[in-house]
């Protein structure tokens, strides 16, 4: 079990795995979701990266202050686990929430962000969003637990045949999760200025933005917005998945990631004779 003091006394848990000399990767999960979150990249990414996932403030085993919260104190927590770890600069994977979060560590912390992927996510508000979300708050306050008709936003068609997957991952995860953090998060979410979306035009790190066809709570519509505001950002769409898409199609989820991440390596680090070509 490893934790670290954010700059406001708060307790972050954070998991790490996968290969210690590999490049460090930041994974940065969503609304009420914990770093388990993540279960089905583990192997796939571990083989390859130096991987760090913490969970947010509100949820799992990091504290769980009284709101209200910020994104941009999230993404500060996010921060002091790669200080923790002595990581100079890391790819930051965020999805959905852990986007945005994702999104502010590549606006205000240039210095240490590789590359940026951002998935499941969008840069600005809808009206119909934040009256959904803050009925979401309001609901789990009340229940407990995310209620049925909410999970119908976050799984596709696919997965109401194969719901089971669902559940031993993300849905368990989700019915457990603390009320008033869920609450305190929904918070931070519908506070975040639409502003964000006019400084990503500054980022200047190989950015994947990646999503699902059948993603009810941030469509297509979000990714391409979001694609088109940072330079040379690539869009893929994974088709018949939906919100929970790392999830609903880890296969494909990985297979996507991977590739962006070995184009990022090897832009870096070409090799002799590819240098010597263009040199």
């Amino acid at each position: 079990m490893k934790t670290v003091t954010a700059d406001d006394g708060v307790e972050i848990w954070y998991d790490s795995w996968g290969k210690r000399d590999g490049e460090p990767m930041l994974l940065i999960q969503g609304l009420g979701t914990d770093s388990r979150g993540w279960a089905l990249q583990r192997m796939a990414f571990g083989r390859r990266y130096r991987c760090l996932a913490p969970d947010n403030r509100g949820t799992g085993r990091s504290g769980k202050p009284p709101g209200p919260y910020s994104l941009d104190q999230m993404a500060r927590d996010a921060i002091s686990v790669l200080d923790a770890e002595g990581v100079d600069r890391a790819h930051i994977v965020g999805a959905s929430m852990g986007g945005v979060i994702a999104q502010i560590i590549g606006v205000l912390h240039p210095e240490r962000t590789r590359s940026l992927v951002l998935a499941c996510t969008a840069c600005r508000h809808h009206q119909w969003r934040i009256e959904l979300l803050n009925e979401w708050a309001e609901s789990v306050k009340a229940r407990g637990s995310l209620s049925a008709d909410a999970l119908r936003w976050l799984i596709g068609p696919r997965l109401h045949k194969r719901f089971g997957m669902w559940l031993n991952i993300l849905a368990r995860i989700l019915v457990q999760t603390d009320p008033q953090g869920f609450a305190a998060q929904v918070g931070a979410i519908v506070s975040t200025p639409d502003e964000l979306r006019f400084e990503l035009a500054h980022v200047h790190v190989p950015t994947l933005v990646i999503t699902g066809s059948q993603d009810a709570l941030t469509p297509i519509g979000d990714a391409e917005e979001l694609a088109e505001a940072i330079p040379g950002a690539q869009l893929v769409e994974l088709r018949g998945a939906a919100h929970g898409l790392m999830v609903e199609a880890p296969n494909a989820f990985n297979s996507e990631l991977l590739h962006f991440l070995d184009g990022v390596s090897s832009a870096a680090n070409p090799v002799v004779g590819e240098a010597a070509e263009t040199g």
